[in-house]
C-alpha cells in the first residue's frame, strides 16, 4: 500500500515537473517570438518607447492611453483594455481589431501568439 501511494506521489511530482518544464519552454519560445517579431518596435522596459509603445504594464492598460507615446487616433478611440484575449486578437490581425492602426504587422500564428502573450504576461507586468 505504501509503495502504491509513493508511486502515485512520484507520478504527481513528475507531472508537475513536466508542466513546469513545458511552461519554461513556452516562455523561452515566447521570448524568441518577441525578439524576432516585436522587439524592433517595442520594448518591455518601463518608460522606453520605440517606434511602438513600451509593453511594460500593458495588461490592464487601455489602448492609446500610455503617457508619453503618440498613438494614432484609431488606437486612442478603440479603448481596448489589454488582457490575454484582446492582445491575442490584436496579434492575430491588428488592422481588423483596430482599423487604421499605425502598427504595420501581418499577424502571428496561434501558437506564436499564445507563447508571446504568456511571455509578456510573465515579464512585462
Amino acid at each position: 500500500m505504501f509503495l502504491r501511494r509513493l508511486s502515485g506521489f512520484g507520478a504527481a511530482v513528475f507531472a508537475i515537473a513536466q508542466a513546469a518544464a513545458a511552461s519554461e519552454r513556452d516562455l523561452a519560445s515566447g521570448e524568441r517570438v518577441f525578439r524576432n517579431q516585436c522587439m524592433g518596435c517595442h520594448s518591455i522596459e518601463q518608460g522606453r518607447n520605440r517606434a511602438g509603445p513600451t509593453l511594460h504594464g500593458l495588461f490592464g492598460r487601455v489602448s492609446g492611453t500610455l503617457v508619453g507615446f503618440n498613438f494614432s487616433e484609431p488606437m486612442r478611440e478603440a479603448a481596448i483594455e489589454w488582457d490575454q484575449e484582446t492582445l491575442d486578437a490584436f496579434l492575430a490581425d491588428p488592422e481588423t481589431l483596430v482599423p487604421g492602426t499605425r502598427m504595420v504587422f501581418w499577424g502571428l500564428r496561434p501558437d506564436d501568439r499564445r507563447r508571446v502573450v504568456a511571455y509578456l504576461k510573465a515579464v512585462a507586468e
